[in-house]
């Protein structure tokens, strides 16, 4: 496993903190016939062209989260 960069700029998952609303998270995973020669803090892009031509099988899983009133 390595943790790629996020939107926020940052490697790793930091979870769900949305400014307002309610927001949409995607998550996707992929099976791969081959381990990617990619650095810790790979971005998305290179993630999505290193995977070209290895993926056996994909899935993804969307979330939804919404902050709470106190």
């Amino acid at each position: 496993m390595r943790q790629g960069m996020t939107d926020s700029g940052q490697p790793g998952y930091g979870g769900p903190c949305p400014p307002s609303g309610t927001h949409h998270y995607h998550f996707k995973l992929y099976a791969l016939d081959a381990m990617l020669s990619l650095a810790p803090g790979a971005t998305k892009a290179a993630v999505e062209t290193a995977v070209k031509g290895h993926v056996l099988a994909q899935t993804q899983l969307v979330g939804t989260y919404r902050r709470t009133r106190r």
